[in-house]
């Protein structure tokens, strides 16, 4: 795996290493979220040399009313925090950005990476690092009427990033697992009094669940979901297949998340670890199982997913990125 240790007194004494130029090694940042956005700027306060790769397909959080739970940005737009992120890397000099689709990134014969941009979006990029912070794709339910219209508003994937905004009203949370609708009919009682888990009939388990529900003031309710009744995004009632609806004003759904199609290529190309779900594997410098290939951020956690969180790992990120150039540890 990458270092990610600091040198110690004998890691930089004559003739243990050679000593390269920060401009011998450039690192590609792919994805600028918070976690791309972040690593750049620490590279940035090394005088690091990083293009940040950004997509120009609108990013995956651009439905949300706005940033929470990160102190100094509570409640900015998601396009308010990408131009002030973008405004503060313009004042380095070793930061470009470049607009393009990624195709995949392959390694080459020196030891660095090719970076493949889709489309007419030029040459590919030759590096000596990469640092994925791409990101994942939701797959929202395509048979369900009206959910692309309340999701990010009334329809949310995280009650501590929304639940605040959505607070007073009637909520119900889908469920896959009997365990979790048990728990989670009661689980978001700071944001409301009347709360109700939703799953599927065939569940096994489901009445152990709906006993557990209910000895805690909750409920569950058995159906497929068909159609999200909504006024603007804002949800009204929830209709399932049967015809019967639920009167609910917020409800808490965490889609199924796939990587990128390119991250997919890059993974299965380079042999990196990804566990059960498909998310990418990394040691605790942001590494993957290929040195010189970082990944931070959504696409490495399924349960870790803010903007904290990913900023925190584009930050360890950075910090390891410029400790493998400075040690050499990423030749040519």
């Amino acid at each position: 795996m990458c270092p990610s240790r600091p040198p110690d007194s004998t890691d930089l004494t004559e003739g243990d290493l050679s000593m390269p130029s920060p401009t011998d090694h450039t690192t590609v940042i792919v994805g600028a979220g918070p976690a791309g956005l972040t690593a750049a700027l620490g590279l940035a306060r090394y005088r690091h040399p990083v293009t940040v790769v950004d997509s120009p397909r609108a990013p995956r959080n651009s439905a949300s009313a706005g940033v929470h739970g990160h102190v100094g940005l509570d409640g900015a737009t998601p396009a308010e925090f990408r131009a002030r992120a973008w405004r503060e890397l313009s004042r380095y000099a070793t930061v470009r950005r470049l607009e393009a689709d990624v195709e995949q990134v392959l390694t080459t014969a020196d030891g660095g990476f090719q970076v493949v941009l889709g489309g007419e979006s030029g040459e590919p990029l030759q590096t000596r690092t990469v640092l994925l912070a791409t990101g994942v794709v939701d797959e929202h339910p395509a048979d369900v009427d009206g959910f692309a219209d309340c999701w990010g508003r009334s329809v949310i994937h995280c009650p501590f990033c929304h639940g605040e905004e959505n607070a007073g009203g009637r909520w119900a949370t889908v469920a896959d697992n009997a365990q979790l609708a048990g728990l989670s009919a009661v689980a978001f009682r700071a944001w409301s009094e009347d709360t109700v888990a939703i799953c599927e009939e065939s569940m096994p388990g489901l009445e152990t669940a709906r006993q557990t529900a209910r000895g805690m003031g909750g409920d569950v309710v058995t159906g497929t979901i068909r159609r999200l009744h909504h006024v603007q995004g804002a949800l009204k009632a929830i209709e399932f297949t049967d015809g019967r609806t639920l009167e609910r004003e917020t409800l808490v759904w965490t889609p199924r998340q796939r990587q990128h199609p390119f991250v997919r290529r890059t993974a299965d190309a380079l042999g990196l670890a990804v566990d059960d779900a498909g998310f990418i594997g990394v040691d605790d410098s942001q590494c993957t199982a290929v040195p010189g290939l970082y990944a931070a951020g959504d696409l490495t956690n399924r349960w870790k997913q803010s903007i904290t969180v990913a900023a925190a790992a584009g930050a360890t990120a950075a910090d390891a990125l410029h400790m493998a150039a400075l040690l050499g540890a990423v030749r040519h």
